[in-house]
């Protein structure tokens, strides 16, 4: 008997089995189709998983492993790793401001007093603000690219709402200062930088035209070293197109040394420097005074001094308490 064509009512289907047979391979069809799918979603996944888990196991010198929650909760800033090369677009000088997580009783602790613990983290962050809202200013000349250099690895949220979208995050690697400016410099480098420099959190007064002459003078043929200095025997940025490792050995950090044997050891190696105005950076009770006077004083309006946050904080401490605590008269 040919089944074509035969009914299979009696086993409570109303199909042919040419139907039925059509049927089932349309089924199994799809679900080979649907297995197929979720394969290569799973591979994807597993591709990611694997991937995200490898650079978390990458630790940095100080032991502190990278952290998967920021690199997956779609975080404003974009975490870049050194260990993957070239990530951002060639012919730019890094602007990179050398950050520590502002938490009270962590960051500017040498403004306690006149400060609380919680008010010198608030004013650490508007110094974030302002430095990094100059560079992106300076950035917008199309020579540079803001960069915040950070530590601890795990808490780049943290940085939300304080640095510009645009900025990208580089974590922090080595033991000692000098160790760490040198990390720094090598990871902007390796992830595809022209020239890097590192810029410090403390000074919110440096004017723009400083962050944008030192991209502009990097980006010029020959090898050179760009040097901001303070005027307590430091430096507030630091730049170069290619690491000398020489100019961060043998200094006396957090002493007003810092400067003068900096210029040494390029002297030593034989790369020029080009030289930057000199500023001032924030740490201490006197330092915190001449912020106040040139903010809040006769200079408040000068356009090489903007620091708006900075400013802001201030003068609401000064209209709520009045000026003794953090600006008192001579």
């Amino acid at each position: 008997m040919s089944c074509r064509g035969t009914s299979l009512c009696g086993m409570g289907f109303t199909s042919t089995a040419r139907d039925v047979a059509s049927r089932a391979r349309d089924w199994h069809r799809q679900r080979l189709l649907r297995a197929n799918s979720r394969n290569r979603s799973f591979s994807r996944c597993l591709r990611e998983t694997i991937r995200l888990a490898a650079l978390a196991q990458r630790e940095d010198l100080a032991g502190r492993p990278l952290s998967i929650r920021a690199l997956r909760e779609g975080l404003s800033h974009r975490v870049l790793d050194p260990a993957r090369g070239d990530q951002v677009p060639r012919g730019r000088c890094a602007l990179g401001v050398m950050t520590k997580v502002p938490r009270a009783g962590k960051v500017k602790t040498r403004l306690i007093p006149p400060l609380t613990p919680e008010e010198a983290a608030a004013l650490n962050t508007c110094f974030l603000r302002d430095t990094s809202a100059a560079i992106s200013t300076a950035a917008k000349e199309g020579l540079a690219w803001g960069v915040g250099v950070y530590t601890p690895v795990g808490e780049e949220a943290a940085y939300e709402g304080i640095l510009p979208n645009e900025f990208f995050l580089v974590p922090q690697r080595g033991d000692g200062f000098g160790q760490r400016l040198i990390a720094a410099i090598d990871d902007l480098l390796h992830v595809g930088f022209d020239s890097a420099c590192l810029i410090d959190s403390d000074s919110p007064t440096v004017p723009v035209r400083a962050y944008a002459e030192a991209a502009r003078l990097l980006a010029q043929p020959g090898d050179r070293i760009v040097f901001g200095p303070s005027d307590d025997g430091g430096y507030y940025l630091i730049g170069m197109k290619q690491l000398h490792r020489r100019v961060f050995e043998d200094i006396d950090w957090s002493t007003e040394r810092v400067a003068k044997q900096t210029l040494e050891r390029a002297a030593e190696i034989g790369v020029p420097v080009e030289m930057l105005p000199t500023c001032f950076d924030v740490d201490d009770r006197g330092t915190l005074r001449r912020l106040c006077d040139e903010l809040l004083g006769a200079r408040a309006e000068d356009e090489n001094y903007p620091a708006p946050e900075s400013r802001r904080f201030l003068e609401e401490i000064v209209a709520r308490e009045g000026r003794d605590r953090v600006w008192p008269n001579e």
